[in-house]
């Protein structure tokens, strides 16, 4: 491979909304951190898990915003989507620690994402 590469231009994110979310690894780690009782590692491999996580976390909050953006007004789907967001970004904007609460606190953020993307996501039921 050459030391050659090229920058994408993508302002509305249409190359991202094509990509699936590899979603399987990362909920088994969003377990598997959440099961931590008493973890003993080096801050730098909570930081690497963090980093892991909030890299996800944005990727799965882009992709609850590109589905609450396609809802109609009325659905108040987007309403509970746009105070998911709102939360996340306040969450993302806090810098890493090299603590198992800090990697905790992140797992927890993908899960909520994941459950507001499957509500974003599931079909309505039928009005009788």
């Amino acid at each position: 491979m050459s030391g050659r590469h090229a920058v994408l231009y993508d302002p509305r994110g249409l190359i991202e909304a094509e990509l699936p979310l590899d979603r399987a690894p990362h909920e088994a780690l969003v377990t598997a951190v959440l099961a931590w009782k008493d973890p003993d590692l080096e801050p730098r491999d909570y930081e690497q898990i963090a980093l892991q996580l909030t890299g996800h976390a944005r990727a799965v909050a882009a992709d609850v915003r590109r589905h609450a953006a396609a809802l109609p007004k009325s659905d108040g789907r987007g309403a509970l989507a746009e105070v998911v967001l709102r939360e996340a970004h306040g969450r993302l904007s806090t810098p890493l620690e090299g603590t198992a609460r800090c990697v905790q606190n992140r797992a927890r953020l993908v899960r909520a994402l994941y459950t507001r993307l499957d509500r974003l996501t599931e079909p309505l039921p039928a009005a009788t």
